[in-house]
């Protein structure tokens, strides 16, 4: 072969290789779009999912609050329960209980 069939082959490997390049930056333009548009699509909805999660957690917080103020009134005796003293008063008697039994 001669020096001039080896350029054009040349020539024509590079016009392959540019078509081959100018296709994948093609695929990738088009996937990159895709891609974009689900990500929004995502932002959307984590966006929503925040607000119902934050309004879950407000409304748990205020639940919580309102058991607290219930239980005030119930406080100094639910201290008195959890006194190791009153808690071994306690198992004396369930101790007692089930030995009579």
């Amino acid at each position: 072969m001669s020096d001039s069939a080896f350029g054009w082959i040349g020539v024509w490997l590079l016009v392959a290789g540019v078509v081959a390049i100018a296709v994948e930056g093609a695929l990738a333009a088009i996937w990159s779009v895709r891609i974009s548009r689900h990500a929004k699509l995502l932002g959307v909805r984590l966006t929503a999912e925040q607000g119902r999660i934050q309004a879950e957690a407000a409304r748990l917080r205020a639940a919580l609050a309102e058991t607290e103020a219930l239980w005030q009134p119930y406080g100094r005796l639910l201290r008195w329960l959890r006194h190791p003293i009153a808690i071994a008063l306690l198992q004396s008697y369930a101790r007692r209980r089930s030995a009579g039994r």
